[in-house]
């Protein structure tokens, strides 16, 4: 984080599931210097999506620029419904504007279990493949660095996150409203959040720009830093610059 500001636009980035700043690691160095830069972690801090993007706008004051990741994306289309007139910029990173389905619900609750019962490591080695494309799938370094990242987290992280996730709202009926500039990037081969949900959000907003990562999956500032900070970089200059 660079110090405060207060002419600065203030960035606030927003991890995803049981993640924190790292998960940015490769992002702040290459973010425009004009930016107040901030990591969020509101996610581990309250119980439901609603709470966590009231909480950020609390803390936050004045225009903001929210950039989340996945369960991050959600916060921020929350925090953007909450308070549309202070979100100057949304870039959302895998993310889904849908409330939870009745088999994922399903999948989260035995999941949950599992934690309770200390299967904690089992069932994230087991499915982090999962979060990535089948060509970083195979690196065992980068899905190490994924697995310790989300065990960091703790079981009680683990569970009130999949929890504030299986809860969260619908997030589409607000979009079309919010006139800020928007970023909708997705992995093209994200099987946690299929693209068919990145599509959506970007039909449905006014100033929406839709960026695809070429065979990458849902972990996209892990998988592809390059490619990320190539589309990230530069639309964020032109919506501080707007500011």
């Amino acid at each position: 984080m660079i110090a405060e500001n207060p002419r600065m636009p203030r960035l606030v980035l927003l991890p995803g599931l049981a993640c924190d700043e790292r998960l940015w690691e490769a992002q702040i160095p290459a973010l425009p210097p004009s930016l107040e830069i901030h990591v969020s972690d509101v996610h581990m801090r309250h119980d439901r999506i609603e709470a966590m993007a009231s909480a950020l706008l609390d803390e936050h004051p004045g225009p903001l620029i929210l950039c989340g990741a996945s369960m991050g994306g959600m916060i921020a289309m929350e925090a953007a419904r909450q308070a549309p007139e202070r979100v100057i910029g949304l870039a959302l990173l895998g993310t889904n504007a849908r409330p939870e389905t009745p088999e994922m619900v399903e999948l989260r609750a035995s999941a949950i279990e599992l934690f309770e019962r200390g299967e904690a490591r089992d069932v994230i080695e087991l499915n982090a493949g999962f979060a990535f494309h089948p060509v970083q799938a195979g690196d065992a370094a980068l899905i190490r660095r994924y697995v310790d990242l989300v065990l960091d987290a703790g079981v009680a992280q683990l569970v009130r996150q999949n929890r504030a996730l299986m809860e969260r709202p619908d997030a589409r009926p607000h979009l079309a409203r919010l006139r800020c500039p928007t970023l909708v990037v997705c992995g093209d081969g994200d099987r946690l959040t299929p693209p068919d949900c990145s599509r959506e959000i970007a039909s449905l907003m006014p100033h929406a720009e839709l960026v695809w990562i070429e065979d990458c999956g849902h972990m996209l500032t892990m998988e592809k830093p390059a490619s990320v900070n190539a589309a990230l970089g530069p639309w964020l200059a032109r919506v501080a610059g707007g500011a």
